[in-house]
């Protein structure tokens, strides 16, 4: 896959405006349930600063190669799913250098990255059943479609959204 002119770096501590640009902008979050207060981007900032085995998980900025400017975020950490252990994955592109395949290719290294560590089997995203950009990044770096589920994010806001899965353990799309 092409790199699509970008590469991903752990995030920093200077990341906070990309982050309140991504999750703070009603545009940018309709697919989520809206922007997340200061208070909440704070906290957020916070948790993605801290070293790469907090449970957290590594959360990486995505940087445009040309200009080294940050134009979203890709990250995934542990869950509890259906009795296992598992990453959920999550990526977001500023509007403006969406349709480059920046976050199919930034998506792709974050999972090259979970690869390597061998930590856990299976990856899965939940992207809202709304996000056409999003599910078709899903079924082109070879997730299999589960199952539509409800997903209540943030609490109290609940929205109908794909269960995607990846194994890790597979060069070959999940078939499991």
């Amino acid at each position: 896959m092409a790199d699509a002119g970008i590469r991903i770096e752990r995030w920093g501590e200077h990341d906070l405006p990309l982050l309140e640009a991504l999750l703070g902008d009603p545009e940018m979050t309709v697919h989520i349930g809206g922007p997340e207060t200061p208070e909440k981007l704070s906290e957020r900032q916070a948790r993605y600063i801290k070293p790469a085995d907090a449970a957290e998980g590594p959360q990486f900025r995505i940087v445009d190669v040309t200009s080294g400017e940050g134009v979203g975020w890709v990250g995934y950490w542990e869950r509890e799913w259906h009795d296992r252990t598992i990453y959920e994955i999550g990526w977001s592109v500023l509007t403006r250098f969406q349709g480059r395949g920046m976050a199919s290719a930034a998506t792709s290294q974050a999972i090259a990255v979970a690869r390597s560590g061998g930590k856990h089997q299976f990856m899965h995203a939940f992207p809202s059943i709304a996000n056409a950009p999003s599910n078709a990044i899903c079924r082109k770096l070879g997730f299999t479609l589960v199952e539509e589920i409800p997903v209540e994010y943030p609490p109290g806001n609940f929205m109908r959204c794909n269960d995607w899965r990846l194994d890790l353990h597979s060069t070959r799309p999940d078939d499991a």
